[in-house]
């Protein structure tokens, strides 16, 4: 499960590939298809790869996926379908490395499992109850009576809880307890656990922006949630949010480390980083530069911008420009700031040579179902190796 840190740019979420693939160059191409973005042309064996040839048939596309799905996984024809379909309606480029990126992350976010079981729900949502509860002044012992009150599915809400095992599950459970117990919109207010859904465990909030600028292509039957909960909108949604923006990048381990920690957390990383080396500060590599609170930039400055408004000097820039180039933390254009090429100069000069402009971000993964403590950076290499192997069996 993606960390719940995970941000998304409140700009255009244009599909950018074909302008990051501009980037990669002409030489050296393998005869084939489109470019690919830079990260995702390097291969392993120090070729460039091409995407697929424009004129290949779906059902031909839908083989050569589904030969690249792990022969252990059940059903891969369907997933090489939903798969293809996605990318069709996404406009983008159809080739083996394309492809691969998402089947690591899908691999390693669900094993391939469109409603993958997390254990210990019923616990979560218990403790969660009584949080609520006290929060606002409910008993606990009325909260306790509510819940043997039956539901819409003819359960229990208390027996529901006991026999949780997926995420669509815990999210149908709260919805129904939020419209139907009598204190249910007070308690809840609501407040959905779910955050990340479906095979790739894609943000909520990211398919309810991107549907705000791109049509879905399919009809939604009841909530755009409950789409992202589906192998076709979970992959969708999950491909838009991996492969729809110019990673700046030359290795597809920092696209990966972006898919966990937000769109340019390891572009920012290296922001942080260089920071720290010019200023002989400590500072979080962490991604965010700004402070944020309920998804949106705090006006309070935080341990970055608190820093750089200290070095406005040095920088040449008013607390309010930095502040204007801040707010693109989370887009392309923030590469392209004067706050940003003007800290890379400085702290080029003082290292004595070109810092490096991607990083792994050092962000501890907080989620029930890991048992033992995790980082973006351990996700990141995990879903590289998927990647790698993923490539091997596509020849």
């Amino acid at each position: 499960m993606p960390s719940t840190r995970r941000r998304f740019p409140r700009r255009g979420l244009a599909p950018a590939l074909l302008l990051a693939a501009l980037l990669a160059g002409c030489t050296g191409l393998r005869p084939g298809g489109p470019l690919l973005p830079p990260d995702l042309a390097k291969r392993p064996d120090g070729a460039t790869a091409t995407g697929w040839p424009p004129e290949l048939d779906a059902g031909e596309a839908k083989t050569r996926i589904a030969r690249l799905i792990n022969p252990s996984v059940k059903d891969r024809s369907g997933w090489a379908a939903d798969l293809q379909a996605a990318f069709a309606n996404l406009d983008v480029v159809h080739a083996t490395e394309t492809y691969c990126a998402v089947i690591a992350v899908t691999a390693q976010e669900s094993g391939f499992d469109a409603d993958p079981v997390v254990p210990g729900l019923g616990n979560i949502v218990r403790r969660e109850l009584d949080r609520r509860a006290d929060k606002y002044g409910i008993p606990r012992l009325l909260v306790a009576a509510a819940l043997k009150k039956g539901s819409p599915d003819g359960r229990s809400y208390e027996k529901r809880i006991d026999t949780l095992r997926t995420e669509k599950q815990l999210s149908a459970l709260f919805e129904d307890m939020s419209s139907e117990l009598p204190f249910g919109r007070k308690l809840l207010a609501g407040f959905n656990p779910v955050h990340t859904a479906g095979p790739m465990q894609v943000s909520v909030k990211f398919a309810e922006q991107h549907v705000r600028e791109r049509d879905y292509p399919w009809p939604i039957e009841r909530e755009l949630r409950d789409e992202v909960f589906t192998r076709r909108g979970g992959l969708y949604f999950g491909s838009a949010m991996l492969l729809g923006y110019p990673a700046p990048y030359d290795d597809a381990v920092f696209r990966f480390a972006d898919y966990n920690a937000g769109r340019y957390a390891s572009r920012n990383a290296a922001f942080q980083a260089a920071l720290a080396r010019w200023s002989g500060r400590p500072v979080d590599l962490d991604g965010d530069l700004l402070r944020y609170r309920d998804g949106e930039p705090a006006e309070t400055p935080g341990q970055v911008e608190t820093l750089l408004r200290s070095a406005s000097v040095a920088l040449d820039m008013s607390a309010a420009e930095i502040r204007r180039d801040l707010l693109l933390e989370k887009t392309a254009e923030f590469g392209e700031t004067r706050l940003y090429e003007r800290l890379f100069a400085l702290a080029d000069s003082r290292a004595g040579e070109a810092l490096p402009r991607q990083r792994l971000p050092e962000i501890k993964l907080n989620s029930p179902k890991f048992q033992r403590k995790l980082t973006t950076g351990w996700f990141a290499r995990r879903v590289a190796d998927r990647y790698k192997a993923c490539l091997e069996r596509g020849g």
